[in-house]
C-alpha cells in the first residue's frame, strides 16, 4: 500500500492504493489497516473515489451523525443519489430520519429484550443438544455443523420460516454483502449462483408462508396495526433474513477460531461459562464479522481538520477501529478478561445493528453449553475462509474436541 499527499481532492488528505476488496486484504486486513491508520486520520482512496476513516474516534463519530453522513445514499459503494442501486434498499439500514424513525421503533419493539428473553428456554434446549451432537462426533466441521447450524435452526425458527428451503438463506446473505462493495467478479459471480434463493425468500416473506407465532408475524401484525405497511412488513422480514443469520453465523466462526487459537483464553471460558456473553463482545471487538460501512456526506464537514464535500461516499472502517491503539491496550490480543464496552461491531447511532441482542443472546448460550461439555478445541487443519466484500468469516474450520470427564 503505498501513499502520497494530495491538495486538489481534499485538504491535507493522504491519498492511497489500498483496496479493501483485494483477496490478501479480506484474508488478513490487520496490518493494512494499521498502515492505514497510521495514514492519517481521514485517507483518499483512489481507486474508488471515497475516504476512509480508520482509527476509533473518526469511526464512531461518523457513525453516530447520521445527519450530517447518511445511509440513505446507501451503505455500500454505490451512491443511490447518483447511481441505481442493483436492489431494492434496505428500509431500515439504509433510510435517514424521519422515515427511519417510525421503521426502527417497530422493528425495536418486536427485536426488544422482553420479545428476545421468551426464547431462551428454546434456545438453551437447541444449544444443549447440539453441543451434544457434536460431543458424539470428536472431529467436525464448526463452521458447518456448529457455527451455521445453531442459527439455521434456532433463528429461522424464531422468525417463522418453514424448514424447506433453508439452504438458500446463508447464499442469499453472501449475495447481499457482496453488493454492499463493488460490483466485481466476486459479486457477479454469487449473483449467477443465487437465483433459486432470490425466489425463494421473495416468497417465504410474505405472509401465508410464515408461522403465526414468530418474529415475522409480530412484524405484519404491527402493519395490521397502521404501524408500517404490509408492504413495509414484508421488507422487514426480508431485512431480518439478510442482516440476521449470517452475521452471527460468521461471528461464531470468529469465536471457534480465535478460541481454538487461544487455548489460555478458552480454558478461561471452560472455567467460567458466564463469561460467554463477555467472550462475545471481545470476539465482536477482536474479529468483528462486518469489517466496514459506507456514509455519504449531506453537505460539506470537516473531520480531524480534513475538508470534504457534500455526496461524498466515506468508508468507516469498524473492523480497524476495533483495534486502534488510541482506544484500546495491546489492540491485537484476544483478551476474554477485557472490557470491551465501546467497540463499533455492531455499528453505533441509530444504525446500530437492530438484532445485536439476538445475536448477543445466541452467541451466550451456545458458546455457554460448549464450555460447560467441552474440555478443549483444537484445529485439526488449516480453516477455509469464506470471501466477501463486506463480511469476514470461514467457510470450513476443522476441529476435534475433547469432553469434560464429569459435568460438574
Amino acid at each position: 500500500m503505498s501513499s502520497t499527499t494530495i491538495s486538489d481532492v481534499c485538504t491535507h488528505a493522504p491519498t492511497s492504493d489500498f483496496d479493501p476488496y483485494a483477496e490478501e486484504v479480506l484474508n488478513d486486513p490487520y496490518p493494512f489497516y494499521e498502515e492505514l491508520r497510521e495514514l492519517g486520520p481521514v485517507v483518499y482512496l483512489q481507486r474508488y473515489d471515497a475516504y476512509a476513516v480508520a482509527r476509533h474516534a473518526e469511526v464512531h463519530a461518523v457513525l453516530s451523525d447520521p445527519a450530517t453522513f447518511c445511509s440513505s445514499a446507501g451503505v455500500g459503494l454505490t451512491n443511490f443519489r447518483t447511481e441505481k442501486p442493483w436492489r431494492k434498499p434496505s428500509i431500515i439500514l439504509e433510510a435517514d430520519p424521519p422515515y427511519h424513525a417510525r421503521i426502527r421503533k417497530v422493528v425495536a419493539r418486536v427485536l426488544s429484550p422482553a420479545s428476545i428473553a421468551r426464547l431462551r428456554v428454546t434456545f438453551e434446549a437447541e444449544a444443549e443438544a447440539l453441543v451434544d451432537k457434536i460431543l458424539t462426533q470428536g472431529k467436525f466441521d464448526a463452521a458447518r455443523d456448529f457455527c451455521a447450524a445453531y442459527p439455521l435452526k434456532v433463528f429461522a425458527d424464531a422468525v417463522g420460516l418453514p424448514a424447506e428451503g433453508r439452504e438458500n438463506l446463508l447464499p442469499y446473505g453472501d449475495m447481499v454483502f457482496n453488493g454492499f462493495g463493488p460490483i466485481n467478479e466476486r459479486f457477479h459471480a454469487r449473483m449467477n449462483t443465487s437465483s433459486a434463493a432470490i425466489q425463494w425468500i421473495s416468497e417465504v416473506c410474505q405472509r401465508e408462508n410464515l408461522t403465526k407465532d414468530g418474529l415475522g408475524a409480530d412484524l405484519y401484525s404491527a402493519a395490521d396495526a397502521g404501524e408500517i405497511t404490509h408492504e413495509e412488513a414484508g421488507l422487514l422480514v426480508r431485512t431480518l433474513l439478510s442482516a440476521g443469520l449470517d452475521t452471527t453465523v460468521f461471528t461464531l466462526c470468529n469465536a471457534i477460531i480465535a478460541l481454538a487459537r487461544n487455548p489460555q483464553q478458552y480454558q478461561i471460558l471452560h472455567e467460567s461459562p458466564t463469561l460467554a456473553r463477555q467472550t462475545i463482545e471481545e470476539v465482536v471487538r477482536y474479529d468483528p464479522t462486518f469489517h466496514s460501512f459506507y456514509r455519504t456526506t449531506t453537505k460539506p464537514v470537516e473531520i480531524a481538520g480534513v475538508s470534504l464535500n457534500e455526496n461524498q461516499k466515506v468508508l468507516a472502517i469498524i473492523a480497524s477501529a476495533n483495534r486502534d491503539p488510541r482506544r484500546w491496550e495491546n489492540p491485537a490480543q484476544f483478551d476474554l478478561q477485557r472490557r470491551a464496552t465501546g467497540h463499533v461491531g455492531f455499528g453505533a447511532g441509530i444504525h446500530g445493528c437492530a438484532g445485536q441482542m439476538m445475536a448477543r443472546l445466541e452467541g451466550d448460550i451456545l458458546l455457554g453449553a460448549l464450555a460447560r461439555k467441552v474440555e478443549s478445541i483444537t484445529l485439526t487443519g488449516e480453516p477455509v475462509r469464506h470471501f466477501n466484500n463486506t463480511v469476514r468469516g470461514y467457510s470450513s474450520i476443522p476441529v476435534s474436541i475433547i469432553p469434560v470427564t464429569q459435568i460438574q
